[in-house]
């Protein structure tokens, strides 16, 4: 099979609350970038793929760009200027209601050093009244600005057709192996090293770190080489509590954690060893859980962890985690690199688990000697036989049992144990579903 040829890619570029979320998800056409009213909200390097006029591309939603930045926002302008040296085309969002700034100027002479084809979206014109004020923005040196109100989609489709006008045939990128890395996401509660991680796997600072917790808003996507294998990293936002108990950026941050979950293949959950394991903790996994993913439980910052608190967590894992004693673990460090090379053979392990089948006539022998050997509990005075037995699914392994009545919860959990037993499912949940056939009376 040919390699496909890689998308052209767009960075969205400007200075801080011009809009270019909002731009984004207008050429999207869907609420996938994190949007609210204060400046910063994007804070890392974030790629969606696009489509206008038959033409699909790459399009890269940046953090504010400040002239002069330090600290965070510094961190920020360097990830954007990253954006541009990788773009083919640059979308330069500027506010048309506030004019031309020092910022923007700044912005504008890298841009012209950069030699990359740029387009000017003059955004917040949501009238006719505004247009007059968009003529200034030819002292940028960048050619036409064009009048756009990202807020509320007017002239977005002479924007796209500009912009399209300017994308190369096929992208300067560099493309992925044949039939495409399998795809696993990094999640955890904030703070906890996932982004120390990612750029410890990538080799290169490609998610933002700072002490301050939060900092990841949005999914981050990353090719990994581990273990001589390519995988897709997908860096997402902490989850801090339950998301209908999120508010603002924090609130979509948690639904695009959640859908990154749910596109994933595997999933390895982070925790911080040197910390007590948390209800947290425990609700992200369970959402790896009810999502049907592989899962991977990796401990971070072992090099905290003395022999006291090793024996502690233990105890708390023993405690905290017993439901899910199939879960591969690995002791890591992203700091300092120790065992991280240890998640190549524990992801293959568990997507081997998540993709395994048993015959069905193996699988009814198999049930038949369980229920020959300790049958299901009486319920109501009659025994339910288990007529039939089928896996209809992998990935995760669904099985289904027909039987003439319910099988209670616990004879389930046996034999979820007992099929484990036989055929492993390491790094896998099961789903074992019932379905009664009562019998007619005659």
């Amino acid at each position: 099979m040919s390699t496909p040829a890689p998308l052209p890619l767009v960075a969205v570029i400007g200075r801080p609350n011009v809009g270019k979320s909002t731009m984004v998800n207008r050429i999207l056409g869907r609420r996938e970038a994190v949007v609210e009213d204060v400046p910063g909200v994007t804070r890392d390097r974030v790629a969606y793929e696009a489509a206008w006029a038959g033409r699909r591309f790459t399009l890269l939603d940046t953090g504010g760009w400040q002239r002069d930045a330090r600290g965070m926002a510094g961190r920020i302008a360097e990830q954007a200027e990253l954006a541009v040296a990788a773009a083919d085309v640059v979308l330069l969002v500027v506010d048309a209601s506030v004019g031309v700034t020092d910022a923007d100027e700044a912005v504008a002479r890298v841009l012209q050093r950069s030699g990359k084809p740029v387009v000017v979206a003059a955004n917040k014109v949501d009238d006719v009244r505004a247009e007059s004020e968009v003529a200034q923005l030819w002292a940028m040196g960048l050619g036409e600005p064009l009048s756009v109100s990202a807020l509320h989609g007017r002239g977005s489709g002479d924007l796209l057709d500009a912009l399209v006008a300017c994308l190369p045939d096929v992208g300067a990128g560099a493309t992925e192996p044949s039939g495409g890395p399998r795809r696993v996401a990094l999640v955890g509660r904030p703070n906890v090293g996932k982004s120390s991680l990612l750029n410890r796997l990538v080799g290169q600072e490609r998610a933002l770190v700072d002490p301050e917790a939060g900092t990841t808003r949005d999914p981050v996507d990353s090719l990994v080489e581990l273990g001589d294998k390519t995988w897709r990293f997908v860096d997402t936002a902490g989850l801090r509590r339950k998301v209908r108990e999120a508010k603002g950026a924090e609130y979509y941050s948690s639904l695009r954690t959640a859908a990154a979950i749910e596109a994933a293949e595997v999933a390895i959950v982070l925790l911080d060893a040197s910390e007590p394991i948390s209800e947290q903790d425990q609700r992200v996994i369970s959402m790896v859980i009810e999502a049907g993913r592989a899962l991977v439980i990796a401990f971070n910052k072992w090099d905290l962890v003395d022999e006291d608190r090793r024996a502690q967590l233990e105890k708390e894992i023993e405690r905290e985690l017993r439901r899910v004693p199939w879960a591969a673990r690995v002791n890591v460090s992203a700091l300092t690199g120790r065992s991280v090379q240890r998640l190549a053979p524990a992801l293959e392990q568990a997507l081997d688990g998540w993709e395994t089948r048993v015959p069905t006539a193996e699988l009814n022998a198999f049930i038949g000697d369980i229920i020959a050997a300790t049958p299901p509990p009486v319920r109501g005075g009659k025994q339910p036989r288990v007529l039939f037995a089928t896996q209809p699914a992998v990935a995760p392994p669904r099985f289904v049992l027909f039987t003439t009545g319910p099988l209670e919860a616990a004879y389930r959990r046996f034999v979820e144990r007992r099929l484990r037993e036989a055929y492993g499912f390491p790094g896998t949940p099961i789903d074992l579903a019932v379905k009664s056939r009562e019998r007619r009376r005659k």
